[in-house]
């Protein structure tokens, strides 16, 4: 089982030549981080109450551009048109909206072909295994509560400066400095963060209606900008194109590195991914939402940049307020409000996009028993998980009222070039100092993100190629298990005598030659699964093991690849080695993957009908690359942080979600026999 086996490894069922054990007690540690779950279906659904489905387009796409469109586009255009692009900013946005895109289709197939809460974690499970899911939904909780409570944090100073700056809020809501402690309190963010949570509680439909009103206000503030600002350029001639120094005054070079700054501008989609399991129609519907969404973003984006370093010179934009002071050089002092309430109306619409799938990750978490089931608890009245979005808006809140948002932000991690939640930090510091340091790095983005980005690509190219041929049944149908064992050991002799080769818990052919001989056709008969390599015949069955080999060895290519390429202070012999031998392995496993056959049951796995991934495997590879480039890119600092976090969710793990796991008594059983057993066990009840 895992990426490289077709089958669970571990004990054998008791009284039955079928069903490899899930690596309980006595299953091995390894065996435990391996196994993988079945796509949720009718037979492995909990009988407990189920989220509500409530969701169709309109809602996908209103989370999608609320959780992707935050206050930092009306700094960014700013900072990356004078520091990177110019008024080749529009092609930087462009770049990072494709790049983004990558995974945008990674996660649009995995969410129409298994549409259940957890996103990333609950596509990792299924695909990759238990113990690599496992990390990465406990980077996912990170993630969602450091950034939310950064977002609540920088909306106070904003609704300052909307009703005048300064010490304009009222004294029970301003921040409050404690000198004992030595920390500045934030009473605003906390009861902002309460309201979310409080919405969030009293349904989906309702949390989502108000996620539609305020991202509407937020894009009718940038379709001002974009209007207004188009005005003005037509009528005043577009001076900011208007330059000796061309479109590419920073050369492609530039362009490519303010690419690399925008592209976390871009995220969020991810979010529509966790409510899966709340939409009408998920087959038709998550695709749509996570495309149209990212489109709209990506129109918005180049539309506001092409106005804005079209209405000012790039080198002379004010990098601190662009878009106000651009309209303030043409006498339109005004459009500051506008803009200042579409950057509250952005970090509101963030603020419930980051605190939205935490608690259905935390969900899906305690569904496979690696979280104690208190989180997997669904109110029967308004058929949300409350506890867990009770727990998830309680640890926001005292984060935001306690600590500062840099602080917040150093915890999920800076990058050299660009990020999510560093936006927030940059916009709060000019609120608050109305300055900006020029060694301020803009960057900063939670592993988590990256790390689940990776991931999903890599599970699309296990679905693909290697997608797992067995599933865990319970241990209560250890009966219709063997009865079904029993019934095709009888009926598995051939015509010639020869026994069926049905097994469980091992893979089929081990002994074959990965490649025979083309003459060999008497012994090995040829099928449309068989790939001819010159005078050699590569059959299905070993077939899968290349494909998971190659994976790997892909994945270990990027890795060194990017690894090589980002690290200046190794020597260059080194360097370049480590670089050449990282571009053969993954060059040669694009040559692999490309030539041999992806595995028929694709077609088979888990809800069919709805997206399929285009250019596989060229897309998720590229995916994998850019994202274990800019892992490679966080700073040590970040990885010393989150790596804390990381060891006491494998402590949590060790001593409490592996010994509680749903799948620690699974018996594995063949997927093709799984709804024939389900079916004799409800035969023998009635």
């Amino acid at each position: 089982m895992g990426l490289l086996g077709d089958s669970q490894e571990g004990g054998k069922g008791k009284g039955s030549s079928w069903g490899g054990a899930g690596g309980g007690a006595g299953g091995g540690v390894i065996s435990s981080l391996i196994r993988r779950k079945q796509v949720d279906s009718v037979h492995a659904r909990s009988s407990g109450h189920q989220l509500a489905k409530a969701l169709s387009v309109p809602h996908l796409i209103a989370i999608g551009v609320g959780s992707t469109i935050g206050a930092g586009v009306y700094i960014l255009v700013g900072t990356v048109a004078r520091e990177h692009s110019g008024p080749a900013l529009t092609i930087s946005f462009l770049i990072a909206g494709i790049a983004a895109a990558l995974s945008a289709f990674c996660y649009a197939e995995l969410a129409s072909r298994c549409p259940s809460a957890g996103s990333a974690y609950h596509y990792t499970y299924i695909c990759v295994g238990e113990g690599v899911a496992w990390l990465v939904g406990w980077a996912l909780i990170l993630e969602y509560t450091i950034g939310g409570a950064a977002v609540a944090r920088g909306i106070s100073p904003n609704l300052a400066l909307l009703f005048g700056g300064g010490n304009s809020l009222p004294a029970i809501i301003a921040r409050q400095h404690i000198p004992g402690l030595d920390i500045v309190v934030d009473p605003c963010a906390a009861i902002l963060v309460f309201i979310v949570t409080g919405l969030l509680c009293v349904g989906i439909k309702e949390s989502t209606q108000a996620q539609i009103i305020v991202t509407t206000a937020n894009v009718c503030a940038m379709s001002f900008v974009i209007i207004a600002g188009g005005y003005l350029g037509f009528t005043t001639g577009w001076a900011g194109y208007e330059l000796p120094t061309g479109y590419f005054p920073f050369g492609v070079d530039g362009m490519l590195a303010g690419s690399a700054t925008v592209f976390f501008a871009y995220i969020g989609f991810d979010s529509v991914a966790s409510t899966a399991e709340e939409v009408k129609n998920p087959q038709r519907d998550l695709p749509l939402g996570i495309g149209a969404s990212l489109f709209l973003c990506c129109a918005l984006y180049m539309m506001v940049s092409v106005v804005v370093v079209g209405l000012v010179p790039y080198y002379a934009m004010d990098p601190d307020t662009p878009i106000s002071s651009a309209f303030a050089s043409h006498g339109m002092q005004w459009a500051a409000y506008i803009i200042t309430v579409g950057t509250i109306t952005a970090l509101c619409s963030t603020l419930l996009g980051s605190i939205l799938p935490q608690p259905r990750i935390l969900m899906a978490m305690a569904r496979d028993g690696l979280l104690p089931p208190f989180f997997s608890e669904v109110n029967i009245k308004t058929q949300v998980p409350m506890k867990g979005t009770i727990v998830t808006g309680i640890g926001a809140a005292i984060l935001a009222f306690i600590m500062d948002v840099s602080q917040l932000a150093g915890m999920t991690g800076p990058l050299h070039q660009g990020g999510k939640w560093g936006m927030v930090i940059l916009i709060l510091n000019i609120v608050q100092i109305q300055c900006c340091s020029q060694d301020f790095k803009i960057g900063r983005v939670s592993v988590g993100t990256l790390l689940a980005f990776t991931m999903v690509a890599i599970s699309v190219l296990i679905l693909r190629y290697v997608p797992p041929d067995e599933v865990p049944l319970p241990s209560s149908l250890q009966g219709s298990i063997d009865s079904v064992s029993l019934e095709y050991g009888r009926s598995g002799q051939g015509s010639n005598g020869e026994q069926s080769k049905v097994k469980f818990g091992t893979s089929m052919d081990d002994d074959k030659p990965l490649l025979v001989k083309e003459d060999a056709s008497g012994d090995y008969p040829l099928t449309a699964k068989h790939l001819f390599l010159g005078n050699y015949i590569l059959n299905e069955e070993n077939r899968r093991k290349i494909a998971g080999w190659t994976i790997m060895f892909t994945c270990v290519g990027a890795f060194l690849l990017t690894y090589a390429a980002s690290n200046l202070a190794l020597p260059r012999s080194l360097r370049f080695s480590l670089c050449g031998v990282g571009g053969t392995l993954l060059l040669s496993g694009l040559v692999v993957l490309t030539c041999i056959d992806q595995d028929d049951a694709r077609h088979s796995f888990g809800h069919t009908g709805g997206f399929v991934c285009p250019f596989v495997p060229l897309l998720p590879i590229a995916c994998i690359l850019i994202n274990v480039y800019l892992l490679i890119n966080l700073e040590t600092a970040t990885w010393a942080r989150v790596s804390i976090w990381l060891i006491i969710g494998i402590l949590v793990y060790v001593f409490y979600g592996r010994r509680h796991s749903s799948l620690r008594h699974a018996v594995y059983v063949p997927a093709a026999h799984a709804d024939e057993i389900y079916n004799s066990s409800v035969s023998s009840v009635a």
